[in-house]
């Protein structure tokens, strides 16, 4: 009996539950990957993403940028509260530099949008890659990242997948356009992918973002994907999902990608 409560204790010493779904998603580099194409589609079209073009990091090295952002996802995934609370108030700072830095404030919505990036497509990254997910994983994975909106000093958020989805699609049909910054950053990001990697780019985004996205980047037509994801999912099966990676991925970030795996994710401690 007291050691079972040893065992509860220590479980409620980290931010993500050691058996949590988000664990799992943040500890696979294929999900991981699907997330930031999803995401980078998203970036492109907030009418926010003049604050990208502000600091200059994000055109200038979107893939650099990408290793970055992970590590703090990472930091806070994967870490005991403490630790995980420490790189939330350092991202809260970052921004709260620039904003000084440019005399106004990033919009509360613009925070939240990207709150409910991670909300969506950590979940329909697994859902392509891996399988469908339950009510309760879903909330599972709003509910951590609504923890790291809370910590950044956001209010007004939801608290059930209800509420989320009704904040998400208005922030979506409100808060997205196409505008030259999108133009800017696609053409960043076949600059620094190469066409073929570029191309995957896009239709990753067509399998994972919300129709709305899909909508403004004039995604009209299904993607050409399914048929290389079966393909894809039977090399991993095989054991060979690392030789295909290396044929599609940049060999510059080859090391990188392939450490963003996390074999034992329940344990891992950052």
């Amino acid at each position: 009996m007291s050691s079972q409560s040893n065992i509860t204790v220590h479980e409620k010493d980290f931010f993500v539950q050691k058996h949590s779904i988000v664990r799992r998603i943040w500890g696979n580099s294929d999900t991981i990957l699907f997330i930031f194409a999803g995401a980078a589609g998203e970036f492109a079209l907030s009418k926010a993403v003049d604050w990208l073009f502000y600091t200059g990091k994000l055109p200038a090295d979107p893939i650099g940028r990408l290793f970055s952002t992970v590590t703090y996802a990472r930091a806070i995934v994967f870490s005991e509260k403490e630790k995980a609370s420490k790189a939330i108030q350092t991202i809260r700072l970052i921004h709260t530099q620039v904003e000084q830095s440019r005399t106004y404030a990033i919009p509360d919505w613009a925070y939240k949008q990207v709150l409910f990036m991670l909300i969506h497509y950590s979940v329909s990254a697994f859902e392509v890659l891996e399988r469908r997910m339950t009510d309760s994983e879903k909330q599972e994975v709003m509910d951590v990242f609504l923890e790291v909106g809370t910590q950044m000093g956001l209010e007004n958020l939801p608290h059930t997948m209800t509420k989320w989805e009704v904040m998400h699609k208005d922030i979506l049909q409100n808060h997205l356009a196409y505008s030259s910054f999108t133009k800017a950053l696609f053409d960043q990001y076949q600059k620094h992918l190469g066409n073929t990697r570029y191309f995957l780019l896009k239709e990753v985004q067509r399998l994972v973002s919300p129709a709305r996205v899909s909508e403004l980047l004039g995604y009209k037509r299904p993607t050409l994907l399914y048929l290389a994801l079966y393909a894809y999912k039977f090399s991993r099966w095989l054991g060979l999902a690392g030789v295909v990676k290396k044929l599609v991925l940049p060999v510059k970030y080859q090391k990188q990608i392939g450490d963003l795996d996390i074999r034992d994710y329940e344990n891992a401690i950052f």
